[in-house]
């Protein structure tokens, strides 16, 4: 080559002198620095690097067989989404890739199980699955699930399929795996890999004498080992212990043929050259002949080859069999004997109560004993008075001297004596928490024990010292005398005061105690909520302290319970409880009050005696304060007082009960007041003071008083309904008759008041109906069995409270599933014949029922239906009706605004019954103040109105008041009007939750699901159109529903028919669409469908058809599908064969024009309007430019 100075010579040296790379940069001395390294890091160059737990997967899924292959959506459609939950299924990281061939290549991160299972996700969702089957052998179905399946599952994990194998009753051998192709060939791969290796084992059973077992086994398994790994099988010998003699070989074919020949040898050897001898030995022996695990036998075995049988351990037998070749027997006898003989067993006596001394304070008198001599086995049995000693003979004798030398030294220095104490002290002897007898133990060093009150046992021992044990012995009987003369006492007081007694950190009680320092107080635990409080202690002072309790208690504690009509509780509490937690506070007493639902009037006050009388005085002023509520002092002498009340009230209850349920007080006992206060309301306390006068007037003359018996199941009948009957006898003798209250314990006691001949005349005729009532006699009545369901459902309710009503008259109904209309009634004459009267009664109600729907909006259904359900049963059991709520839902969201005024179910409230009550319990049902929210309106619009076009001050009561009184206040004139627009008002709402019934008509139409999607429509357009013009609701059933046809309407019912007829007109158009497939050159496609599909959508809505272009990758990429009536199908086609021919020619125009522009020059002429597909699709391309542009 030529140089600058012309010399080839000199550059051809040059060039050859050029360094390599290598030469010009050589590397650094890699091996030397990493050993110099080593070496002057030391230890920590012998640290090993750690290595991330992550690995990464990489695999690739053709085209076809990519299950998504919308490539406009990469990553944002269906396969985004269900790579998102794989990750968050499995933990692993997943990237997406496209390759140019379309394929799709898959990144997995994470652990290696995560991975594994992503993958097979992965390959599972997003690639095409396919199904083969593999013909495997039945038996070998096991070995490829593995146990417990792992070996299955990891099967599945590694080549990403799904394996089905039969279960073990199918008779089919068949196998079947799902998957990608490559998968299933792996699987199929592995999985005939395992049945091959099967193919290639056996197994064979042996049977042999079990006594031939150890020498086929050998000493310490040598035999039997020596001939697994000779042959490479496994051999399965069974223990002695089990009674089989089958062996069993598993293996290779050959390798267990070969091994079963050698165990059948060793057994034809043994059999033909072996004897036996049979010796006696103890049976306490037996176990150091076995030696520890058998090893004894097995030494033996090794050293003589004889084999040694020694019995079970549970059997009673003493003989020893051995079994060997003649020479050999003598050697293992000696062995044998030697063994038997090598350990003594011997007892040392010390009484049982000793032996924790003899081993001392955590084992240590024992420990040393068995570290000089650790062959000994030292044993202690409860309830024994001996100690077992083993071991070596020379050792034992060793131990069992030492161990006697300790008992000794233990007898001198120790003693024990038992006493017998009443077991309800031994709580008291250990004190609490074990103080008392704790210390006795540490003063006299001795060891109590005290057996648990689960033994029943009055035994005390106490162990020790021989003096402590005496002084400990006195101490405790001492303490036994002492508290056979104490006392116990129960007092009974209320759990709920026994924090005010005892005062805040135990200030009040501790007086007490101090008071009483012999006496102890025991309250119970607050937990227990017992009202017992125990005193304990000498009899006198537990008299005394009882006493000074009592009265330390009433003082402390009063109770006075005021009687205030139902109605003026709510006054008595408060808007939010104000008024009672005022007068708690002022008076500092606890005031209870009954529950809403209960029947009772009763207000309790509980504190200091001038606390409650200030508490009750404020409480009664609440109930002054309210109208038409008077309270009347009448003077009756205080010595009648007594009799006026009653045994137990009940006199002074009767008359309270009989006007109304007034409130008569009287003073308390010992007070010399003869002022009896009389409230409630004018009419009834007046009737009250004529009647408590009258009686006082009889008292002081000659009043008498008579008691009778009755059955209290006759008590109601004697009463009548409403007191009809027992008023009739009062009226015609002019004698009070008390019955017995609920709270009563003699429940039988009828007590008869009054003048001695008006008692004899009541007792007369009482008496007369108990004997008529006692007469019992037994009736048959018809009743169709169509209604022996409501007597005898809810448990027999109805049948419980006809008993109840006619003095226990008992009615039996036929079984179930007898057919029979007989009803036997039992009981009474009188009963009978009124409960006969009842049951028709019930019998005319139920032929007469009918069902009425009672539309509430169901947000007030828990108003209506009151605490606990307590307005509603009274509903109920005013009209005589059966009244059932609709289950709560949570409320939907409605498809239109039309639906919000539709009807909803869970609106309506069904009631049963007869016609009239019916009504008049859906009239109680629908109280006025359910309107009272709309006749106010939104945000109070609607009364501000009324108020302003009538001129009136209008109030409405708050909500929690449930009240139906509005009250309007201004001129006369003005009021009237104004009452006159209410009404009219309450009338249009009323109206308006009629015209909700006429909406709730509801229509069902079959129609077949495939139409579903187009009644609905694209985005419902179809639905909500037909949803608008009619006014209706339509509702399409939901997944899982049992009729998949049935679409429900609900509206008026000319809405509901309309509607329904255009859903019909829609299906039938549909019924006779037809499909035409036509080809259509797919390079026109694009054009035809538009930007965005703008043109395909304008043709199909001019032709009202549907037309569909075929997916990438179809097999003729030029088919395209026309779906309509068959006229607008043939004008839809013609219609897109005139467009394909317009691209098709403007396509071969173009490729003339891109000829022209390669020449220099352009010109376009178009003649056509601007707006053909041809001028409109060349605006959007940006294929050529143009300069000029001609007509």
């Amino acid at each position: 080559l030529p140089t600058m100075d012309g010399d080839p010579q000199l550059a051809l040296n040059e060039e050859t002198e050029i360094p390599t790379y290598f030469e010009a940069f050589p590397p650094l001395p890699e091996r030397a620095l990493v050993e110099n390294a080593s070496s002057r890091q030391g230890v920590w160059g012998k640290i090993r690097p750690l290595r991330s737990s992550n690995i990464t997967q990489v695999f690739h899924v053709p085209l076809e067989e990519r299950k998504y292959k919308d490539l406009n959506q990469f990553g944002e459609g269906e396969q985004g989404k269900i790579c998102l939950e794989i990750m968050h299924k499995t933990g692993a990281h997943i990237e997406l890739s496209l390759s140019k061939d379309q394929g799709l290549s898959i990144m997995v991160t994470g652990k290696q199980d995560a991975v594994m299972k992503a993958r097979k996700e992965i390959v599972t969702r997003l690639q095409t699955q396919a199904t083969a089957t593999v013909g495997i052998p039945k038996e070998h179905h096991r070995f490829i699930i593995g146990r417990n399946g792992e070996k299955m599952q990891d099967l599945e994990l590694k080549t990403a399929t799904k394996i089905q194998i039969p279960r073990p009753e199918d008779t089919s051998n068949q196998i079947k795996i799902t998957g990608t192709k490559e998968g299933i060939e792996k699987a199929r791969h592995e999985i005939q890999l395992i049945s091959a290796e099967q193919d290639k084992r056996a197994v064979e059973r042996v049977s042999i004498d079990k006594v031939f077992h150890p020498f086929i086994t050998g000493a310490f398994n040598k035999v039997v080992n020596e001939l697994m790994s000779e042959t490479g099988t496994r051999i399965n010998i069974p223990p002695p212990s089990i009674g089989k003699d089958e062996i069993v070989i598993t293996g290779e074919k050959e390798a267990v043929s070969q091994a079963a020949a050698k165990i059948r040898h060793i057994y034809e050897q043994k059999k033909r050259k072996t004897t036996n001898i049979s010796v006696e030995v103890k049976k306490s022996q037996h176990k150091y002949i076995i030696g520890p695990k058998g090893n004894t036998l097995q030494e033996i075995m090794e050293q003589t080859g004889v084999s040694v049988e020694i019995p079970a351990l549970d059997s009673n037998s003493e003989t020893i069999i051995l079994r060997g070749e003649q020479d050999k027997l003598g050697p293992a006898l000696t062995h044998v004997y030697a063994k038997a003989n090598s350990v003594a067993c011997m007892s040392v006596h010390a009484p049982a109560w000793l032996h924790r001394f003899v081993i001392g304070k955590k084992g240590q008198n024992i420990s040393r004993i068995t570290q000089s001599l650790p062959k000994v086995h030292i044993e202690f049995t409860d309830g024994e008075d001996n100690i077992m000693v083993e071991g070596p003979t020379e050792e034992v004798h060793q131990a069992q001297a030492q161990l006697e030398e300790i008992v000794k030294d233990l007898c001198r220095c120790m003693d024990y004596n038992e006493i017998q104490i009443e077991q309800k002290f031994h709580r008291h002897l250990i004190g609490k928490n074990g103080a008392n007898i704790n210390r006795i133990k540490e003063q006299y060093k001795v060891f109590v024990r005290i057996p648990p009150d689960n033994e029943k046992n009055n035994l005390i021992r106490i162990e020790g010292d021989p003096q402590g044990v005496q002084q400990a012995m006195r101490e405790l009987l001492e303490m036994a005398n002492r508290m056979e003369n104490e006392r116990t006492k129960d007092m009974i007081i209320e759990h709920k005061f026994h924090r005010t007694i005892i005062g805040q950190k135990g200030e009040k009680i501790k007086e007490v105690r101090d008071k009483f320092p012999e006496v102890i107080i025991n309250f119970p635990d607050p937990s227990q909520k017992s009202d017992v409080v125990q005193l304990r202690g000498p009899k006198n002072e537990v008299e005394k302290c009882a006493k000074y309790m009592q009265k330390f208690v009433a003082e402390l504690v009063r109770f006075y319970v005021i009687p205030i009509f139902k109605q003026f509780h709510k006054n008595v509490i408060g808007k939010g409880g104000v008024n009672i937690k005022k007068i708690r506070e002022e008076t500092n007493t606890k005031i209870d009050l009954p529950t809403e639902n209960s029947n009772s009037e009763v207000i309790v006050i509980t504190g200091r005696k001038e606390n409650c009388e200030a508490a009750r005085d404020k409480v009664l002023s609440v109930q002054k304060e309210q109208t038409n509520i008077k309270e009347l002092e009448v003077t009756i002498p205080a010595k009648l007082h007594n009799s006026l009340i009653g045994a137990k009230g009940r006199l002074v209850r009767s008359i309270m009960e009989e006007c109304g349920g007034v409130h008569i007080h009287f003073p308390s006992e010992g007070s010399g007041s003869d002022k009896v206060t009389i409230r409630g309301s004018n009419e009834e306390v007046e009737r009250a003071r004529r009647q408590l006068m009258q009686l006082a007037e009889e008292k002081q003359v000659n009043s008498c008083m008579v008691e009778i018996r009755a059955k209290p199941e006759y008590h109601r009948f004697l009463i009548g309904r409403g007191g009809s009957n027992i008023r009739k006898v009062r009226d015609r003798t002019g004698a009070r008759i008390i019955f017995p209250a609920a709270e009563d314990k003699d429940q039988e006691l009828i007590t008869i008041v009054g003048k001695e001949a008006s008692i004899n005349d009541a007792q007369q005729e009482l008496e007369e109906l108990i004997r008529n009532l006692d007469n019992v006699i037994e009736e048959a009545i018809t009743v169709d069995p169509k209604h022996h369901r409501h007597f005898i459902a809810r448990r027999g309710q109805v049948l419980r409270d006809l008993a109840e009503e006619y003095g226990g008259v008992t009615v039996s109904f036929p079984r179930t599933g007898v057919k029979s209309d007989r009803v036997v009634l039992k009981g009474a004459k009188d009963c009978v014949e009124a409960a006969k009267k009842r049951i028709r009664e019930v019998v005319e109600d139920l032929d007469a029922q009918v069902t009425l729907d009672c539309i509430i909006p169901q947000k007030f259904h828990r108003v209506i239906m009151g605490a606990k359900g307590f307005r509603v049963q009274q509903i109920t059991r005013d009209y005589d009706v059966q009244i059932k709520f609709p289950e709560r839902e949570d409320s939907q969201q409605m498809n239109c605004e039309v639906d919000s005024i539709l009807p909803n179910h869970r609106d309506i409230i069904v009631i049963s019954g007869r016609q009239d009550k019916c009504d008049l319990a859906k009239e109680a049902l629908l109280i006025p103040f359910e309107l009272h929210r709309y006749i106010i309106g939104q945000k109070g619009t609607g009364i501000r109105r009324l108020m302003e076009d009538y001129g009136v001050n209008i109030t409405i009561p708050p909500p929690e008041e449930k009240s139906n009184v509005i009250k309007i206040m201004g001129m006369v004139l003005n009021v009237e009007r104004a009452e006159k627009g209410l009404m009219d008002r309450a009338k249009e709402l009323q109206a308006d939750q009629e015209n909700r019934v006429l909406r709730s008509f509801k229509l069902s139409v079959n129609v077949d699901t495939k139409y579903h999607p187009k009644i609905i429509g694209r985005k419902g357009a179809i639905i909500s159109d037909i949803r608008k013009k009619h006014i209706v609701y339509i509702q399409f059933p939901d997944k899982g529903d049992e009729n998949q046809n049935v679409i429900t309407i609900t509206g008026y019912e000319s809405n509901a028919l309309a509607a329904r007829d255009d859903i019909l007109k829609i299906v039938s158009n549909f019924e006779e669409m037809i499909s035409e497939d036509i080809k259509l050159d797919s390079r026109v496609h694009s054009r035809l469908i538009g930007s965005r599909g703008k043109v395909i959508r304008k043709i199909m809505d001019e032709y009202k058809v549907e037309i569909r272009f075929p997916q990438a990758g179809a097999e003729d990429p030029n088919i395209v599908t026309v779906i309509g009536l068959p006229e607008d199908v043939d004008n839809a086609i013609d219609h897109l064969q005139d467009l394909e021919d317009t691209y098709v020619s403007f396509f071969l125009s173009l490729e003339d024009f891109s000829t022209h522009q390669r020449r220099g020059y352009c010109i376009w002429v178009c003649t056509c309007p601007l707006s053909c597909p041809v001028c409109l699709s060349a605006q959007n391309m940006s294929v050529f430019n143009y300069n000029h542009f001609s007509d």
